[in-house]
């Protein structure tokens, strides 16, 4: 009978460590929350780590690239001209640490239309920004700086 026991404890273990074990796929970043040791969260990219229930718990945001399209109308420019500017901009979350921790305070939680949204926000006031501060020939001729700027 002590043998059964021995052995049901030692399954019951053996499930409780392997379904807390969380693995990150290479295409995300997974972010585990509560008491990290390590700040507001611990994010991990392409790797695994166990995750303490009650105490901790888990997401995942996505690495994947989205494509934002802007149309920005009638911005000022630097001697007063209104220009409409479109564009299209890539942008994704980056796997440098400190900008996945970034991504993971602000971002963690957001559904993927939200995230698009505000980064289109971003993106149109730092245009509105750039382009306040050039010249229209500025804007013509220097178009990758205009690019840079933003």
């Amino acid at each position: 009978m002590p043998i059964i026991i021995v052995v049901a404890v030692f399954l019951l273990l053996l499930w409780f460590f392997i379904s807390r074990y969380r693995r990150c796929p290479s295409d995300k970043i997974l972010v585990i929350y509560g008491k990290t040791g390590e700040g507001s969260a611990k994010c991990i990219h392409g790797g695994a780590s166990f995750v303490w229930p009650v105490i901790q718990d888990y997401q995942y945001l996505d690495l994947q690239p989205m494509s934002i399209d802007v149309n920005l109308q009638d911005a000022l420019s630097k001697q007063n001209i209104r220009v409409s500017v479109p564009a299209q901009f890539t942008v994704a979350i980056s796997n440098e640490p400190a900008l996945m921790k970034a991504a993971a305070e602000r971002l963690l939680g957001m559904h993927k239309d939200s995230i698009r949204s505000l980064a289109h926000d971003i993106i149109m006031g730092q245009m509105r920004l750039v382009i306040a501060n050039m010249d229209i020939e500025e804007l013509n001729a220097d178009r990758d700086k205009f690019v840079t700027s933003v």
